[in-house]
């Protein structure tokens, strides 16, 4: 997939390319969603409170838990330059591990 045409999950200011075709469904809160690439689907899905992923019918094996388990290392909005140091701002990794001390 090139960057001309990303998959539906890629955010209009996400400069990165899509990792492959669409795998995932990603839903917010109140079932809005849409269909991304692995990549993508992890970068959308860390910056949703409450979001949901599922895998495509087609989609190779694991890629929802793939999605899921990305999502939780990356900071939300991460195409966003800038110091980040609130909560919000963190990824739930970062944010468990800050709770953990």
């Amino acid at each position: 997939m090139s960057m001309e045409r990303r998959c539906p999950a890629a955010h209009p200011q996400d400069p990165t390319p899509c990792d492959g075709p669409p795998a995932v469904t990603v839903l917010d809160t109140v079932g809005d969603g849409a269909d991304g690439c692995e990549h993508h689907g992890a970068r959308i899905l860390a910056s949703l409170d409450g979001g949901r992923v599922f895998a495509l019918p087609d989609a190779p094996e694991g890629a929802a838990i793939r999605v899921f388990k990305a999502a939780d290392t990356i900071r939300p909005f991460c195409w966003f330059d800038g110091p980040r140091s609130e909560p919000s701002q963190l990824s739930r990794a970062e944010t468990r591990a800050r709770h953990q001390h």
